[in-house]
């Protein structure tokens, strides 16, 4: 096996490339009732053969306006995806998107350490000045977990009979949130 490309690391988490041993798992994550109510969508209808087809394609042809990623936990477990995607370079924005497939890692805080460490690759590695992103109206959880990372709410978007709030950060917002982290950091009195 070759080896798979760590992006960055967080407290909890790994970042790495999409490998094709991730197919299996990314195919029960995207059959899985609860995890497209989740993500408003169907569950796919195809089989794991044609899922495993359309999976090597897209690691062989990578697309330019969307990069996806594994999620592993420190131990090298695969526990979900994150991605940015819809990139306009021209705008200096893209949108982002995280699927922590496996429920024993819900309620535990990877899916904010994965959100965490994503903006902080992408604010570290690319020129993009806002993220931004949709979830379901309804879904606290994840509302929550993305206002502990600094995004902030904007609007509200019907789509398909459904109701999603839009939320953004910008690279002001992480810049000064990074150095109140730090200032907070140096203030604390030191551990015995």
């Amino acid at each position: 096996m070759t080896d798979i490309h760590i992006l960055m690391t967080g407290a909890k988490i790994k970042i790495r490339e999409k490998a094709l041993t991730d197919a299996r798992n990314d195919y029960q994550w995207c059959r899985s009732e609860e995890l497209s109510r989740l993500d408003a969508a169907f569950p796919i209808n195809m089989n794991l053969s044609q899922y495993i087809d359309e999976f090597t394609l897209e690691l062989r042809y990578p697309s330019l306006t969307r990069h996806r990623f594994a999620v592993d936990t420190l131990d090298g477990e695969h526990i979900g995806n994150c991605s940015y995607y819809n990139i306009d370079v021209k705008r200096g924005e893209a949108e982002i998107g995280i699927m922590i497939g496996n429920s024993d890692y819900w309620n535990k805080g990877y899916g904010t350490d994965t959100i965490r460490t994503l903006i902080n690759y992408i604010f570290n590695h690319t020129s993009f000045n806002r993220l931004y992103l949709k979830t379901l109206e309804w879904n606290i959880r994840a509302q929550r977990c993305f206002l502990k990372c600094g995004f902030t709410p904007y609007n509200q978007l019907p789509r398909d009979g459904y109701k999603f709030l839009l939320m953004e950060l910008t690279r002001q917002q992480w810049q000064k949130q990074k150095k109140e982290q730090e200032h907070d950091e140096q203030s604390k009195p030191p551990t015995r």
